[in-house]
Order: structure tokens, then C-alpha cells, then sequence
């Protein structure tokens, strides 16, 4: 496996280790693969505490950084969670959204962490991409009224089912 040079690091205030075992539990091909305690007292952690957990998900390399309250996830940045069919979507979906986790719309969502995740069926760009633009637009319609992405939903409109 080729490890990238470049990978994400995600502030966590205290929730690094918990946040870690719940996306390897949700991800195929995922681990962890250290937990690094702080060696002394410092501004975001005790000494002996959870300073940084590396962990891997779906062949992704991530540090989880205990930074502290400082800095907190927005929208601006955010996972796309490539999905095969409803029941990848429905399965991320629910995994990330359990434990207070908050749905947004057109297939976003932020999980307990505060972490942004958007579950997107793969049929969603095909749809979007469509050199039928009327159905694709059907098909935009349609998403941009949904919470969690529904694919049955979009190939109706797709298709002016029920139109």
C-alpha cells in the first residue's frame, strides 16, 4: 500500500480516540494505527491524556489531533462518502448521523464529532451529468428536496415519473 505524502489532520477537543474507533468501525479497510499520548502537560491535554490517533480509513491515512476547543469543524470542509446503492447510503448514513449526529440537506450531514460528511450515491452524478439536461434537472429538483439522498426517488424525477 502507497502511503500519501499528504494527509488530512482533524481538531478534535478531547474526542480524537472516540472519533477514530467509530469511522473504523463504519469503513471497510480501516484501523487504527497509533494512539500517541502527550508526554507533558500542554495547552490542549494533560500529560499521559490522548495527544494525536493515527488511523486509516478506507486505505485513507488521518490524524486525529486532541487540540482542544479552539478550533471546530465547519462546513467548508468535508467527506464525500462514495456509495455503490441505497443500502451504502442508508448504512453510512445511519452510522454517522447515530449518537447525535445532525442530517442537513442534498445528502449532507454532520456526525457527533461536528465532522461534515456528504453520502452520495454514485447515480447522483450520473443523473447531474446527464446530456439530458431536462431530466437531469428533474433529477437536481428532486435532490435538493431531500435530506438523505434516496435513489429511487431520483431516477423517478430522472425519468418524469410521476410528473
Amino acid at each position: 500500500m502507497t502511503i500519501s505524502k499528504i494527509y488530512p489532520c482533524l481538531w478534535f477537543d478531547g474526542t480524537a480516540e472516540q472519533a477514530a474507533q467509530s469511522y473504523t468501525s463504519l469503513f471497510p479497510d480501516s484501523h487504527i494505527d497509533s494512539v500517541n499520548r502527550s508526554a507533558a502537560d500542554n495547552p490542549s491535554t494533560t500529560a499521559g491524556a490522548v495527544l494525536t490517533v493515527e488511523f486509516t480509513l478506507a486505505g485513507q491515512k488521518f490524524l486525529g489531533l486532541n487540540g482542544g476547543p479552539e478550533f471546530r469543524f465547519t462546513e467548508a470542509v468535508s467527506f464525500t462518502i462514495d456509495c455503490a446503492d441505497q443500502a451504502e447510503v442508508d448504512r453510512y448514513w445511519e452510522g454517522l448521523i447515530d449518537g447525535g449526529g445532525e442530517a442537513s440537506r442534498c445528502g449532507w450531514l454532520k456526525d457527533r464529532f461536528g465532522l461534515s460528511w456528504q453520502v452520495v450515491p454514485r447515480a447522483l452524478p450520473e443523473f447531474l451529468d446527464s446530456p439530458d439536461r431536462e431530466a437531469a434537472a428533474r433529477a437536481m429538483k428532486a435532490m435538493l428536496e431531500m435530506t438523505k439522498i434516496d435513489i429511487a426517488r431520483l431516477q423517478d424525477a430522472f425519468e418524469g415519473v410521476g410528473i
